[in-house]
């Protein structure tokens, strides 16, 4: 009983205030109707209110797996070789590759292809058991 009549009282003085200051009422109003909105999923004011991820690095140049796949282990290496050191991590960071962050940090391009050519046997390999 007593939650009742606590939230009845407030809901007397918010209507009260809302008489007396339309500025309030305002204010209220949109109190109530960005919360609605964010509990139901849309946006009346039409902005886009989803949390858009920020990238550090740039998109990946080729994809490591599907080379793998369709080339083989040399022409992957072949292909990772050409590329520069900051190429290798976007391809790191693209493809995941680096859960401990780690492997952000190593400067040796060569170790570097060695990680990305290793996960990319793994990942190519990934469910084989089930496909059988």
């Amino acid at each position: 009983m007593i939650l009742k009549e606590t939230l009845r009282a407030i809901g007397t003085v918010v209507l009260e205030e809302i008489e007396r200051n339309p500025d309030f009422a305002q204010r209220l109003q949109l109190a109530l109707t960005t919360t609605a909105s964010a509990l139901v999923g849309n946006n009346p004011e039409g902005a886009e209110r989803t949390k858009k991820r920020h990238r550090s690095r740039a998109p990946a140049v080729i994809d490591p797996i599907a080379t793998l796949s369709d080339h083989g282990d040399d022409a992957l290496r072949h292909e990772l070789q050409a590329l520069p050191l900051d190429k290798l991590l976007d391809i790191v960071a693209e493809f995941a590759m680096d859960p401990s962050k780690l492997v952000m940090k190593w400067k040796s391009q060569e170790r570097i292809i060695d990680h990305i050519i290793d996960n990319a046997k793994r990942r190519s390999v990934k469910g084989d058991a089930f496909r059988r």
